[in-house]
């Protein structure tokens, strides 16, 4: 998949993309014997948009920032706001 199309497709809206185009995440199947490109180039194939898919029926939409954030501490942050 060219880089150019990634970058399109994460810009694609949700709500615009037909549902009956997206594909189940649930039903993705990864070969763990492969190597970790290859795996990649699996699920890439099989999921066709890494942005927009389904999770168990329902539409997700993944997007990126650009800031250098540790995964534990935007954790950390998010469970201090739900105890408040």
């Amino acid at each position: 998949m060219p880089v150019e199309q990634l970058e399109s497709m994460s810009h694609d809206s949700i709500e615009k993309i037909p549902r009956s185009s997206l594909v189940d995440i649930c039903d993705i199947k990864i070969d763990t014997s492969l190597s970790g490109e290859l795996r990649m180039l699996k699920y890439l194939e099989q999921i066709k948009n890494p942005y927009n898919f389904l999770c168990d029926g329902t539409p997700v939409h993944i997007s990126f920032i650009n800031e250098e954030r540790e995964l534990s501490k935007v954790l950390i942050d998010y469970f201090r706001t739900l105890k408040r």
